[in-house]
């Protein structure tokens, strides 16, 4: 293919922070100023050009996230916009998991706030290179220097100002350039497109030339060479610093920070420069190597190698179908082209090929490295699918996604409504991997579960508004879990004999507890055959299908270690089946009997309130059976951190407002699972039985 833009000016970005940093506000100044819009679109307004659903534009909250693509001094930059909500973490992993770079966004006055640790923890997981934003300077209480620190000190990040503010509150102006040494201004009459350079402003002299010091210091520390020039003369050059600041973000070990005011339209063109200047161009990323045993597959990044993608989300498009999106690492595709879902195992025919704006589409003839774009005719991929050719099969890893934590019963509110909400469910649940539909046969039910009660009310929301349905929803339920606490051996002998070949499976098996996220894990130490090797299968099949609904109170078993290390068959009346009910009744027996518990979704909850509503924030905390982590202050207000189990968060949100007047607010995440106290569990226990038995 030919390339209007080289591979080296390309720049895939996605912007990540706490809900409320002012992440779409941000996206929208960068189109604005970038010529790709104009006109600003405000959250506020619900017009913001990013949040393009209904529901985004009457919350004023990022759901989905939302790519673009741009331009700035001659670089194309995708940028994707994603949401800040616990409850939407699905779409910050898979954005996280195809970009190249990232702007981490602070609030100048909140810092570094739960759901910034959270994104911050995902983006490493990825090794995503960043640079940060101290949004909000404009704001009562904003302290650019106190985020600084706070992003050194809580997210143990190497965070280097390349800008400091002049002024701030009421009073910020502008920035001062800490590699130029000049201070910028901007033209509030045209919202901050033109802007000028002056001298630093004499009061401020002293700081510009301590935090200048401070950038060189940590410019040379990453090179001996500029280390010993620095040494010698005690400053570096405008375009070393450039040089090292570039190699040490892509790199990881450095995080360059800028500020502004995105609402004021204040700082946004040096965050722009920074993400041109300073984060990595995909031919910066390192290649993929396959290995197979041939040898090693090279997944080089340009245009001219082997071809491969990956699926990082679907949307269902009511005039286009299914869109998948994908970012291609390697190689270059043509619409038309048949390419090769490896993970599926399935060939299909690329239609179209779009470059997205938001909501809307432009068709282009082909795609090349560093591209992510949607394309039209894979109906059969889904989320985290490696897309390459046939004749040059790879594998990418896939996207991890968190549990759902939350499940309510839905049902069509008419006959009419029927047909129609299992396709639609089908629909959202392949746009989103962390919401899922199943059927409960004892009870009829179709159920889907999600990340919490925000996440499952915008589905249903939508099953109404995109697909015409109307659901009826049940009471939300809490995703609780089993283990046992003790090891213990045990064995069970499935023997039946009703005239010809009868059944025979007789297991020996070890439970242990695992430490908690360990997950199950399954060995074999049969010794001499005893177990004919073809039924070890049939055995770990038949304790997985135990464990899907627990012994103990009907709920799926976590984090336990099963070993099968003895047992016995017959020539003739051993089968699959037989070893498989033999591992099942077996575990169950012995679950029982390995003192079982109960385990709860435990949340990290911050509530944030003004300092005369403490008292009763505190309280509202341990009435549902919470634990007081930490209070720090901040300006005007002060925040409680706890861990409080899920269950007794269902409608903390009215709670909270009632108790702060309206004046408190509160965010959560999932933290982990814990024991449920014995006299709480026996009630859900005996309720979940009693349902059982309605049913």
């Amino acid at each position: 293919m030919q390339r209007e833009i080289p591979l080296k000016r390309i720049r895939n970005i996605g912007i990540m922070a706490h809900i409320d940093a002012g992440k779409t506000t941000v996206s929208e100044r960068i189109l604005f100023y970038s010529g790709k819009t104009h006109k600003i679109g405000e959250v506020h307004d619900g017009a913001a050009i990013m949040d393009w659903m209904d529901q985004e534009q009457e919350r004023g909250i990022t759901i989905t996230s939302a790519a673009t693509t741009t331009s700035w001094r001659d670089h194309q930059i995708t940028l994707i916009d994603t949401p800040g909500h616990v409850d939407f973490t699905a779409e910050v992993e898979r954005s996280l998991r195809v970009l190249d770079g990232a702007v981490a966004l602070f609030c100048a006055v909140g810092g570094v706030q739960p759901q910034s640790e959270q994104v911050w923890r995902q983006s490493e997981k990825y090794s995503v290179p960043k640079v940060a934003f101290v949004n909000k300077m404009d704001r009562t209480g904003a302290d650019f220097f106190a985020v600084v620190g706070a992003i050194q000190n809580t997210l143990g990040a190497n965070a280097v100002p390349v800008v400091v503010p002049i002024g701030s509150e009421e009073k910020f102006a502008g920035v001062i350039d800490l590699i130029t040494m000049r201070a910028v201004y901007y033209n509030e009459k045209d919202m901050g497109v033109t802007f000028h350079e002056e001298d630093i402003p004499a009061d401020m002299m002293e700081m510009a030339v301590t935090w200048r010091a401070n950038l060189v210091e940590k410019c040379a520390e990453q090179d001996d060479d500029l280390l010993e020039k620095f040494l010698e003369t005690g400053d570096l050059s405008e375009t070393e610093i450039r040089a090292i600041i570039r190699k040490a973000t892509n790199d990881r070990r450095v995080i360059p920070v800028y500020c502004g005011s995105a609402f004021k339209n204040k700082g946004v063109q040096r965050l722009l420069d920074g993400i041109v200047d300073f984060l990595p161009s995909p031919e910066d990323i390192p290649p993929i190597i396959q290995a197979h045993g041939d040898g090693d597959t090279v997944l080089a990044p340009n245009d001219d190698a082997i071809f491969s993608a990956m699926a990082f989300k679907i949307v269902a498009d009511k005039h286009m179908g299914k869109l998948v999106f994908m970012r291609i690492y390697s190689g270059s595709v043509d619409s038309g082209t048949a390419v090769y879902n490896s993970t599926q195992d399935r060939t299909q025919r690329i239609g179209r090929i779009l470059r997205m704006h938001s909501n809307r589409q432009q068709p282009i003839d082909s795609a090349g490295c560093g591209d992510i774009v949607a394309v039209v005719g894979l109906s059969q991929t889904r989320t985290g699918d490696t897309i390459c050719m046939r004749e040059h099969p790879v594998m990418l890893d896939s996207i991890e996604f968190p549990a759902p934590v939350m499940s309510i019963s839905i049902a069509p509110a008419t006959r009419q409504d029927n047909d129609k909400m299992g396709e639609a469910l089908h629909a959202l649940s392949e746009e989103d991997p962390t919401f899922l539909v199943s059927f409960d046969d004892e009870t009829s039910e179709t159920i889907i579960a999600g990340m919490g009660e925000l996440h499952l009310e915008v589905l249903v929301e939508r099953l109404k508004r995109e697909f015409g349905v109307v659901g009826e929803v049940g009471r939300p339920e809490v995703a609780y879990r089993e283990t046992a606490t003790v090891a213990l051996e045990g064995q069970y002998k499935h023997a039946k004999q009703s005239g010809g070949r009868g059944q025979y499976g007789h297991v020996h098996l070890r439970l242990e507890p695992q430490e908690p996220g360990r997950g199950f894990s399954f060995e074999n130490e049969v010794k001499g055959g005893n177990i004919p090797s073809e039924y070890i299968t049939a055995v770990e099949k038949g304790v997985i299908k135990a464990m899907e609904k627990g012994p103990f109170a009907g709920y799926p078993v976590v984090d336990m270690k099963v070993t099968v290390f003895d047992g016995s068959s017959h020539d003739v009346d051993s089968s699959e089946f037989a070893f498989t009910e033999a591992a099942r009744v077996c575990f169950r027996n012995l679950f029982l009997q390995a003192q079982p518990e109960l385990l709860e979704p435990i949340m990290s909850v911050e509530v944030t309130a003004p300092e005369e509503y403490m008292g009763s924030v505190t309280g509202s905390v341990c009435q549902r059976r919470g634990r007081i982590e930490s209070m720090r202050e901040m300006p005007g207000v002060r925040a409680v951190e706890g861990r409080v189990p899920l269950s007794e968060m269902f409608g903390y949100s009215n709670a909270i407002r009632t108790v702060t007047q309206g004046r408190g607010n509160f965010t959560m995440h999932f933290e982990r699972y814990e024991a449920v106290p014995f006299s709480i569990a026996e009630e859900i226990i005996k309720k979940r039985r009693a349902d059982d038995k309605i049913r």
